[in-house]
């Protein structure tokens, strides 16, 4: 978009010289009125207005590209407020106007708003009460997407999240990341009545496989997310990890989308 703004640019500049070489020169009773005028209406009007559309989508992770300011910034996880869409669509592609809630990974909450396009199809996932990666700049109340960061960097931060936020012990946190990955079938959920920031404590009852096809059962204490406790329910099927050497504790793993 910037090129052909340059192109038109260039184009107007040119048409908008011999618009003026022929009011100055030309014979007629109205020398201004030539073929050439196209050229400065082109230059005040089209040209800025292709230069904010051009600003617009590099700001707002067009194409999945990340602003250069953002590029290499740190990593944080955002959960959706609300929503709304600015007027822009590009290729049938809204710009939404996103509000967040961010948490950092050394534990610190800020609100912040996010431009950026969204493909229809992926409207679904940007709902509020979903949890999205953003890149974030100190002091800055913009953010922008990460959708540049690899699924293996987003399940660090956001385990590193939950650490710092106190939603997971140390001892949890090596299980996620050096343990066994495995499937478990949740048998049992039960409320205990207690709430940790905004998340429930429940009891979880699990039957996890272990690599050989046998399995195992356990209860235990988690503080679920309200997405994982709908996805959590009897019945359903979950990725856990736990250390081979010691079944007494797993870890759900919850996926940070991308």
């Amino acid at each position: 978009m910037k090129i052909l703004a340059w192109l038109i640019a260039a184009v107007g500049l040119v048409a908008t010289f011999l618009y003026l070489r022929e009011g100055l020169t030309g014979a007629g009773p109205m020398p201004w009125l030539n073929g050439f005028i196209a050229g400065p209406i082109c230059a005040v009007t089209v040209v800025p207005m292709l230069f904010r559309v051009s600003k617009a989508l590099e700001n707002s992770g067009f194409g999945g590209k990340i602003p250069a300011a953002y590029r290499g910034a740190p990593i944080g996880m955002g959960t959706v407020v609300s929503l709304s869409r600015t007027g822009l669509s590009v290729n049938d592609q809204p710009q939404l106007l996103i509000t967040l809630d961010v948490d950092t990974q050394d534990g610190r909450s800020f609100r912040a708003v996010a431009k950026q396009m969204v493909d229809l199809t992926d409207m679904p996932a940007v709902q509020p009460g979903s949890l999205l990666p953003v890149r974030y700049l100190p002091g800055n109340d913009k953010v922008v997407l990460a959708t540049d960061a690899p699924p293996a960097e987003l399940q660090q931060v956001l385990d590193q999240i939950r650490l710092a936020k106190g939603l997971v012990t140390p001892r949890q946190l090596q299980i996620a990341q050096q343990g066994q990955e495995t499937r478990a079938v949740v048998l049992s959920m039960a409320p205990t009545g207690e709430i940790r920031g905004d998340r429930a404590v429940v009891s979880l009852g699990m039957r996890v496989s272990r690599p050989d096809g046998s399995s195992f059962d356990l209860v235990q204490e988690k503080t679920l997310s309200p997405e994982m406790v709908a996805h959590a329910q009897p019945g359903a099927v979950v990725r856990v990890r736990y250390l081979a050497h010691d079944e007494s504790e797993v870890v759900v793993l919850v996926p940070a989308q991308s």
